[in-house]
Order: C-alpha cells, then sequence, then structure tokens
C-alpha cells in the first residue's frame, strides 16, 4: 500500500495495491499491522455508507468531543471531491484544508483524525464508505457552511445540491470567533 502525507499532521492518503484480471479485482481496504505501523487509531467502531447522485454535495460535518470521530473514507463506487478542514485550535495548520479525488477504480482512501470537519461532493453517482472512530451522536453534532468565505473552498462544480441542513451551518469564523484563519 501507497501513503501519500499529506502538508497537514495526522491526514494521510493511502493507495491499496489492487489485483485485477478477468474476473474482477481485490484489494485490502484495511490492514491493522499496517495502520499501526502508521500510527492510526485501530479501533473503529461505526461503519457508515451513503449513496450521493452526481453533483450532491455533503458537509462541512464534525463531531465535538468527547464524540469527535477520526474517519476511513473511501468510494465503494463512483468518484467524490473529498475535503478535510483541520479545525485543531492548536494546529498549526488550523483552517487550512485538503482536497483527495476519491476513485473507487483507484480503492484510495484518506484517514481523517479527529478534529477535522469533513465533507464531499458526488462527481458522479457514488456510494462513499467510511469507519468511524467513535460512535455518532446528535447533541455532538456540529459542522461549517460548505461555501465559508475564509475557506474559499474550490468543490469543482457549479451549483451542488445541498440539503437544507447543510446550508444552515455555521461560517468558521462564527465557531472560531477567536481562532481566525
Amino acid at each position: 500500500m501507497q501513503v501519500r502525507q499529506t502538508a497537514i499532521e495526522g491526514l494521510i492518503e493511502l493507495i491499496p495495491r489492487v489485483f485485477d484480471d478477468e474476473r474482477g479485482y481485490f484489494f485490502e481496504s484495511y490492514n491493522k499491522p499496517l495502520f499501526t505501523s502508521l500510527g492510526l487509531p485501530m479501533e473503529f467502531v461505526q461503519d457508515n455508507q451513503s449513496f450521493s447522485v452526481k453533483g450532491v454535495l455533503r458537509g462541512l460535518h464534525l463531531q465535538n468531543e468527547p464524540f469527535a470521530q477520526g474517519k476511513l473514507v473511501r468510494v465503494i463506487t463512483g468518484q467524490v471531491l473529498d475535503i478535510a478542514v483541520d479545525l485543531r485550535e492548536d494546529s498549526p495548520t488550523f483552517g487550512q484544508y485538503e482536497t483527495f479525488l476519491l476513485d473507487a477504480k483507484l480503492a484510495n482512501m484518506a484517514y481523517i483524525p479527529e478534529g477535522f470537519a469533513h465533507g464531499f461532493v458526488a462527481l458522479e453517482d457514488s456510494i462513499f464508505s467510511y469507519k468511524c472512530t467513535n460512535i455518532y451522536n446528535k447533541a455532538a453534532e456540529s459542522g461549517i457552511v460548505w461555501n465559508d468565505p475564509d475557506l474559499n473552498i474550490n468543490w469543482g462544480i457549479k451549483d451542488p445540491i445541498v440539503s437544507e441542513k447543510d446550508q444552515q451551518l455555521k461560517p468558521l469564523r462564527e465557531l472560531f470567533p477567536h481562532l481566525v484563519v
């Protein structure tokens, strides 16, 4: 498995070796010894899956302590532009984000540590899968509006389909007024 470190500490892309032939393909989507050697958490306690039609944008979501979640994300079918925003208050990269083009054909995945907001836009009809290090808790739910002017994220599409709930998320400056980017 190839590992691509990003400019943001703890945030990595994993590209597994895919074995394919006329019958189909095989790859390891999780390998505890490898993940341990990379310093990644090994206890995933919840798996989630969603389907999104092309143009759907989900996010930017996060879970506050004590329910913060690390996530191992990938697509099973399709392709998404995945975004992770560093919201760790003591991080030198607070407010910075990284993008990953997750593609079912590549089988690549991203590990997003606790303390990040996360979202994605479906570039094709896509099944999105993620393993979480903590359980979901509605009371701990938070997020940043997808079109936050300070983050200025280029989602790569015009007029995304965004839920009413996600449109009501707050801007970064409102959630962290003492930590302006």
